[in-house]
């Protein structure tokens, strides 16, 4: 495993992000792990959390394209974030751009905030994490009802390799539904090899009995194909 990866591991465990216990997603799944991004809460958090982003971003999909967005609420600081890491480590000045929930129909008007998106623009978005790839759905015609923009893909901080709507993983199943390049920061088949009956900080985070309950997991909602 690169060392980066290892240190955005213990980053997210070191803010509270990487949670264990019973949780349920999004999509209704109960887990026992959960991925929290709101728990990034200092400048000094987010600025770490861009710099990961601005790498997986990099190495993915470059740095020529025009806009980074975040759908609200959680994607707004993860765009914003990695956007200014963007320009830092790479000398790259795109356009951040988030929608909000509920169109302003005052002072500026209409559902985005940061940029405005219009035809011919390339847009990556960012999110914090896919269960089912479920969210996405809400996102695309978000961005295509802006203008004839090119959606090159999606970048997440952690894929939790498991099913979508069907059989294969939720970034895999996104990627071939939409036509999208999908890449995350880590797996969580990395934070388990990273974690697992291994101490940091004074404790093992994820030890047997944790690990058993994970792995009840993936057996109902493991990728199967």
């Amino acid at each position: 495993m690169e060392q980066y990866k290892e240190e955005f591991i213990h980053f997210m465990v070191d803010c509270g992000v990487l949670r264990f216990g019973d949780f349920v997603t999004k999509s209704g799944r109960k887990t026992p792990f959960f991925v929290n991004t709101g728990n990034y809460q200092t400048g000094s958090q987010l600025r770490r959390l861009g710099q990961y982003y601005a790498r997986a971003i990099a190495d993915t999909f470059g740095t020529d394209f025009d806009i980074l967005f975040g759908p609200a609420y959680k994607g707004i600081p993860l765009s914003v974030a990695a956007s200014i890491a963007l320009e830092e480590q790479y000398g790259a000045d795109v356009r951040y751009c988030s929608n909000r929930k509920e169109v302003k129909n005052h002072g500026d008007k209409g559902i985005l905030l940061g940029s405005k998106i219009g035809d011919g623009d390339r847009v990556v978005i960012i999110e914090d994490v896919t269960t089912a790839g479920t969210s996405i759905k809400e996102t695309l015609p978000i961005i295509k009802a802006q203008g004839k923009a090119d959606v090159l893909g999606l970048v997440v901080s952690v894929d939790r390799c498991e099913r979508g709507q069907g059989e294969k993983g939720a970034l895999q199943e996104i990627g071939e539904t939409y036509g999208l390049k999908t890449c995350a920061i880590v797996t969580m088949k990395e934070v388990i090899e990273c974690l697992y009956n291994r101490e940091y900080n004074g404790r093992v985070v994820i030890d047997d009995k944790l690990k058993s309950a994970i792995d009840a997991y993936y057996d109902t909602y493991g990728v199967r194909a």
